[in-house]
């Protein structure tokens, strides 16, 4: 679907916003004055991806895309256009207040990412999606994922443990996981059970057999993650308090070029550890920051808190913050704020 622009493509700058989808892309074009050129829907194909171009160039200078989703849906476009050296910019979910005044549909949206691209209020630069860090973030994700699938195994199988036949509960009563895991996997109930301890039996054997693949699926994620990590950014893992799974949360929340974050501060707003002013009258206090990337913030909170229990400095600055009247959690939240200072001139560098 086509809708022609307003008028002569001679000289004008082309500012692009994308609503994006599983199936298909719907896209506005503004001129430098925000008057709408056009608007276009195209598949999420290669072959839509450079419809898309042709029909943006068409309309003039194109100088920025602006795309919501540009870490889902988005992602094939965005990288489609950073190869042709487009300028691609992240914009985040149109705010509660813009959809109650100018409503809710697909052409909307890309207005409206259009319009925050023009207006300069859009996240910034998307991530690059194309080189190690993306291999980090696959390999993470998969083993998230095989660790919360062994979790609920061995939850399962403790709780098929409660209402398996007394004699099989007290051979098994008081393991640990691990032992637990080994003992069932070892049962040989038969191909064909034939009673309810000989089908209990073998399905505590399945999920325990199920428990020990995903193990040994964690190991291999976890030596490739350890090996890309380590490749990647070796100082980010030799800071004192980061490991390999903290570096590797801190480089996939960054991305591919961590100045694409202009500043320090700006590294610490996304990971939700700049304090918000809330102070009145001689009243001077900040609140806690509750937006941000959560993941980076619980790798800043992993940090500071192994400083606090292995490091001299760490140590003396939580005594003295404690004699101030400072509580526990107010000085970790300063911590945080530290850590994220550090890190971000180590990312930078990297």
């Amino acid at each position: 679907m086509l809708e022609p622009a307003l008028e002569s493509a001679s000289e004008v700058l082309v500012t692009v916003g994308v609503d994006t989808h599983l199936d298909a892309h719907v896209a506005v074009a503004l001129d430098h004055l925000g008057r709408r050129l056009g608007i276009v829907s195209v598949m999420t194909t290669e072959a839509g991806y450079a419809e898309l171009l042709r029909w943006a160039e068409g309309l003039g200078e194109l100088e920025r895309v602006g795309i919501e989703g540009a870490g889902s849906f988005g992602a094939g476009l965005a990288r489609f256009l950073r190869r042709r050296g487009v300028e691609v910019l992240e914009v985040g979910r149109p705010k509660r207040r813009d959809r109650h005044r100018s409503g809710k549909s697909d052409p909307i949206d890309a207005e409206l990412a259009a319009r925050t691209v023009l207006a300069g209020t859009a996240i910034g630069a998307t991530k690059d999606g194309e080189g190690r860090v993306e291999m980090i973030r696959v390999l993470r994700a998969a083993r998230r994922s095989a660790v919360k699938a062994r979790s609920q195994a061995a939850n399962q199988l403790k709780a098929m443990l409660i209402t398996a036949p007394e004699k099989m509960r007290a051979q098994l009563r008081g393991l640990s996981t691990a032992k637990l895991v080994r003992r069932a996997a070892s049962f040989r109930p038969g191909d064909l059970p034939d009673d309810v301890a000989a089908a209990t039996k073998f399905a505590l054997r399945s999920i325990a057999r199920r428990h020990q693949q995903l193990s040994e699926e964690i190991r291999e994620l976890e030596g490739q993650l350890s090996r890309l990590v380590t490749e990647t950014a070796s100082a980010l893992v030799a800071v004192n308090g980061v490991g390999v799974d903290t570096a590797a949360t801190l480089l996939v929340a960054v991305g591919e070029d961590p100045k694409r974050l202009r500043s320090e501060a700006a590294f610490a707003h996304m990971c939700g550890v700049a304090p918000i002013p809330a102070s009145s009258g001689k009243v001077v206090r900040y609140r806690l920051n509750r937006r941000g990337n959560r993941d980076a913030n619980r790798a800043l909170h992993v940090v500071a808190t192994e400083r606090m229990s292995r490091d001299d400095r760490t140590r003396a600055y939580v005594a003295r913050r404690t004699e101030e009247g400072k509580s526990k959690r107010e000085i970790i939240r300063c911590l945080k704020r530290y850590v994220a200072r550090e890190l971000y001139r180590v990312l930078v560098s990297t």
